[in-house]
């Protein structure tokens, strides 16, 4: 039939087809494999989509059918711990439909149909209750870290005419009934819901982030820090340590919900971070982190146009667990990919292309996915927050390329890495010099009621004796370390305490892995105070040389991993004392030096 919905041209990843009444992102199903895509642009009866699946072997002809929604996941027990693709299939449940390599065309459900949830209804919401969209209709111990919110979905407004009492219920058992609208039309309500991810979920409104996201890395917490909805990227070139600081981010921070989200990097890398993270404990409870963890894989072999989608699913996953009252954080694992498909299908398109042959409104697709992240008070009138890192993989460690510049606009909080700190061995390999944070002053706040009210001195001061060095490094590459007087050779090794002693972090070391706020403050305050009292005894005329052939030095660069979180009094007492053992003696001699006994008059 002419008139038959069916493919009419194939170009890559990009479909046009004859699809009368379509609407503007809605999911279809094409060709005879049934391969999932989404409509990006109409034109009278013809649409464009993008195939989330591989294309090959497709042909102009075969059918095409709408499904009557956009892009969209389920949201509900069963998320966490789970392993999904780009566009929310479950990756487990298609090992075992098809195998080590995934067929085309499966239609698995996301959630796990059969399993039963034992649900606690909310006591205090009772039949004839106005119910609004986001209100708790109960609870889910999903696993034995996290209860899990069971929320009326967001367009939900009317009367509850009844609710399941306590007891065991699969997905998609009817939990309430819900009378809503003019003609009184009714609703049933299940323990899970779907919801498109390419619309932000509702919330009341957005609210000040006041806490710190702690990651137990002294670079990021005590120099760079990251509030809670606060939004970061992470950009370094191959080689840098992104993976392993991302990894380090989501096994300590203080978030209750980690989402990983691979968009496209290699395989290897992905598969480690999957291995990885399954082993690892919950250093905040002692259960495995994967109770408290979801995933979204989609390697760079995989379909391009899932890869764009791959983000919005991981986005949508975590408002949801936002709008529960959780603190979430999001991990991007990169940017950089996904800002490659939409490229590549910007290309294919025939869209004009702008800077390094991104689409036009790469800046505008970067700024509305950052801005998804945020505190927020919820529909319930909770808060929770979402915090978004976005790793990004500048070509060559270029940052003034597009995406890392347009990032640079839409985050407050930018960790650079140096592949020069990583070729010394350097780790985190975070530059201090390339790096901000725009949530200095609200940290500061927390640092001076939770740990201590000199941080944000110490911190400002330890940063200007890193780029004094900076400086003076350049000036010893020219002429000479002698070229340099006492005390600029001694902030030169000022400089080399703070990287080494503080800035230096081993992900395999087991006491310095991670580093409360606490240590990583009295760390800090014990190099700078080596610093000053170091120039104190110059000051009394003490030999630069004298004072950099001190065990001291040595000693200091070690506390990091002598003293564990739970020693710090013996780490303050200690380097306390060794500082005075090693001072002290210096001082008594030079100021002897300066002040000679006088000598005795003869008797008149």
């Amino acid at each position: 039939m002419a008139d038959a919905p069916r493919i009419l041209e194939i170009n890559g990843p990009i479909a046009v087809v004859h699809l009368p009444g379509a609407r503007n992102g809605e999911q279809i199903r094409v060709g005879n494999a049934g391969l999932v895509g989404e409509i990006i642009e109409l034109d009278g009866p013809q649409a464009t989509a993008q195939i989330y699946e591989s294309t090959e072997g497709l042909r102009p002809g075969e059918p095409v059918a709408a499904l009557g929604h956009p892009l969209s996941v389920e949201l509900g027990p069963g998320l966490l711990g789970s392993l999904f693709d780009g566009v929310q299939r479950p990756l487990a449940g298609m090992l075992r439909a098809s195998g080590d390599r995934i067929a085309r065309g499966l239609d698995l459900p996301i959630l796990d149909r059969q399993k039963p949830w034992h649900f606690i209804p909310d006591a205090d919401l009772q039949p004839g209750a106005t119910l609004r969209g986001g209100e708790r209709l109960g609870m889910v111990q999903e696993t034995p870290s996290i209860s899990h919110q069971i929320l009326a979905p967001p367009d939900v407004a009317g009367q509850l005419l009844d609710l399941a009492p306590e007891g065991d219920y699969t997905l998609e058992q009817v939990i309430a009934h819900v009378r809503q609208g003019a003609d009184g039309a009714m609703r049933r309500l299940s323990l899970y819901q779907r919801w498109p991810v390419r619309t932000p979920r509702p919330y009341q409104r957005r609210d000040h982030a006041v806490l710190p996201l702690l990651t137990g890395q002294r670079i990021l917490d005590t120099f760079f820090p990251l509030l809670k909805g606060g939004k970061a990227a992470v950009p370094g070139p191959f080689g840098a340590g992104k993976t392993m600081l991302q990894q380090q981010i989501v096994r300590w921070c203080n978030a209750q919900i980690v989402i990983y989200v691979g968009c496209g990097e290699r395989g290897n890398e992905l598969v480690d971070v999957l291995e990885t993270l399954p082993r690892l404990t919950d250093p905040h409870n002692g259960r495995p982190l994967m109770e408290r963890t979801l995933m979204v894989a989609n390697t760079s072999n995989m379909p391009v146009v899932a890869r764009e989608a791959s983000i919005y699913v991981g986005i949508t996953m975590a408002e949801y667990f936002r709008d529960q009252g959780y603190d979430v954080v999001m991990v991007a694992d990169s940017t950089s990919r996904w800002a490659e498909a939409l490229r590549e299908v910007s290309a294919r398109l025939g869209q004009m292309p702008a800077e390094e042959g991104y689409p036009a409104y790469l800046a505008s697709r970067l700024s509305a996915f950052y801005e998804r992240a945020g505190r927020v008070r919820t529909l319930s009138g909770q808060f929770g927050s979402i915090s978004l890192i976005g790793a990004v993989s500048p070509p060559g460690g270029d940052f003034s390329e597009p995406v890392t510049n347009h990032t640079k606009d839409a985050i407050q909080t930018f960790w650079a890495l140096s592949k020069e700190l990583a070729d010394a061995r350097h780790y985190p390999a975070v530059d201090w010099s390339e790096s901000f944070s725009g949530q200095i002053g609200a940290a500061a706040q927390w640092w001076t009621e939770n740990v201590d009210a000199r941080w944000e001195g110490r911190r400002a001061e330890a940063l200007a004796l890193l780029s004094q060095a900076e400086e003076l490094a350049r000036i010893v590459n020219l002429v000479g370390v002698e070229a340099l007087s006492s005390t600029q050779r001694w902030d030169l090794e000022g400089a080399a305490l703070v990287r080494e002693g503080v800035l230096q972090q081993s992900a395999l070391d087991e006491v310095d892995s991670y580093c409360s706020p606490q240590k990583q403050f009295l760390l800090l305050n014990c190099m700078l105070d080596i610093v000053h009292s170091g120039a104190d005894m110059l000051a009394l005329g003490v030999p630069v040389q004298r004072l950099l052939k001190l065990p001291l030095l040595a000693q200091a660069r070690r506390y990091k991993s002598q003293y564990a979180n739970d020693q710090l009094q013996a780490l303050q007492r200690d380097a306390a004392q060794a500082l005075r053992a090693a001072l002290d003696p210096l001082r008594s001699e030079y100021v002897a030096a300066q002040n000679p006994p006088a000598e005795p008059q003869p008797a008149p």
